[in-house]
């Protein structure tokens, strides 16, 4: 492990929050590829939801050297509103409506199926294959089929694209709990990466070490080709033990300008969701108050004197605070401490996506729905984490 003392911060805490804090409030729209840059960096992301990882891998390469441009050879999901969403921010490459082991049929380790041999023809090489695989079924808030979940086996497909794709770099996020799974599909994922020839090494991250204002942590699993001259090791190591980060954002850095959009919209993007009486009142409570948690009491009879575990829901957020996980239930006051520190109303979409570091500029315009946009803004990965993680690996692209 690297010593803290060895990780020195390129630029001061200062300037930091002030640049990325620019760049999430944003609003002039990028162009990732350029047909006139010198090199392309071909990119696949499956499970790839609206875009988290691929925005995040755009604002490592744009930053790094003006001859990078991201090339989105594939991205493919089966969510329809997602793609959408994807495809308005990253119009090159294929946008593909479709489940992943239809593409990578073949068993871990048997010769290529012809349907494969289709996939490796029509996208060719690639330098990064991401992706995020349904991490549900490890979740530790799915109480009915945790760790033994058919869609955990998604996972190792991710090793089975490998082989067909052939990327220099992989990278593979899921939830902590993922290492549990009853199959052993880390293991699996890793065992079959290294038999190609790929050093593999995993870790789980806290999203505050890469500049992320929550407290999410995830497991991630990165592979570099032999003869790449970078360890994935060491990779992860400069991100755990980074010190700009060691005093996490907080709620106000990321949303404090937003406080009163939504009284001047009827942009579903920009207004919270509409509670209950009773939820109302519990908001007001807190408020009125200025607590962060709902006393016993006040909380349904199914929270009260200790009959539930996760004892943040109905709960307030703070802002000398980050924020907790954002999930697809953030307009929910009984799925999370999702209420505003200052007024009684849930976060909006708006204010979730900055949580989640998506920059203003990320259109979510083609989501269609509220439910669409918790969905894929609860379900994605934070750019900046992406952002700081494909930093590392660049030099092996």
């Amino acid at each position: 492990m690297v010593p803290h003392t060895l990780i020195q911060p390129l630029k001061d805490r200062r300037t930091l929050d002030r640049e990325d804090q620019r760049l999430l409030r944003s609003t002039a729209r990028r162009r990732w590829f350029q047909s006139r840059r010198t090199r392309n960096l071909r990119l696949a992301d499956l499970f790839s939801g609206c875009g988290g990882m691929t925005a995040g891998v755009a604002l490592a390469t744009a930053e790094a050297d003006p001859k990078f441009s991201l090339e989105t050879t594939l991205a493919l999901d089966t969510d329809p509103a997602a793609m959408e969403v994807h495809s308005a921010n990253f119009p090159r490459g294929e946008h593909l409506i479709a489940r992943v082991e239809d593409l990578f049929d073949g068993e871990l380790g048997a010769r290529l199926t012809r349907k494969e041999h289709r996939t490796r023809l029509q996208y060719g090489e690639i330098d990064l294959l991401v992706g995020g695989p349904p991490c549900q079924g490890n979740s530790n808030l799915n109480n009915h089929s945790r760790r033994n979940d058919p869609r955990n086996a998604l996972y190792a497909r991710m090793a089975r694209a490998a082989q067909v794709l052939s990327p220099t770099v992989v990278i593979i996020e899921n939830v902590p709990a993922v290492i549990h799974d009853r199959r052993g599909v880390v293991k699996t994922t890793k065992n079959d990466l290294r038999r190609q020839g790929y050093e593999v090494s995993d870790a789980v991250v806290s999203m505050t070490f890469t500049g992320v204002p929550q407290l999410r942590k995830r497991h991630v699993l990165v592979a570099t080709r032999s003869g790449t001259l970078l360890d994935p090791q060491e990779i992860l190591m400069r991100i755990v033990n980074r010190t700009e980060f060691l005093k996490p954002r907080d709620i106000r850095w990321a949303i404090s300008d937003l406080r009163t959009h939504w009284k001047k919209s009827d942009d579903i993007f920009e207004t919270p969701s509409v509670p209950s009486e009773e939820n109302f009142r519990r908001m007001e409570y807190l408020i009125k108050n200025q607590v962060d948690k709902l006393p016993n009491r006040l909380r349904p009879k199914c929270h009260q004197n200790g009959n539930h575990s996760y004892y943040s829901v109905y709960g307030r957020m703070n802002w000398k605070k980050p924020a907790q996980t954002i999930t697809t239930g953030f307009g929910s006051t009984g799925q999370g401490c999702y209420v505003h520190p200052d007024f009684p109303r849930t976060i909006t979409p708006h204010e979730a996506a900055r949580l989640q570091t998506f920059p203003d500029f990320f259109d979510f315009s083609r989501a269609g729905s509220r439910t669409a946009l918790a969905r894929m803004i609860g379900n994605a990965v934070p750019p900046f984490f992406m952002r700081a993680l494909v930093r590392e690996v660049l030099p092996a692209l």
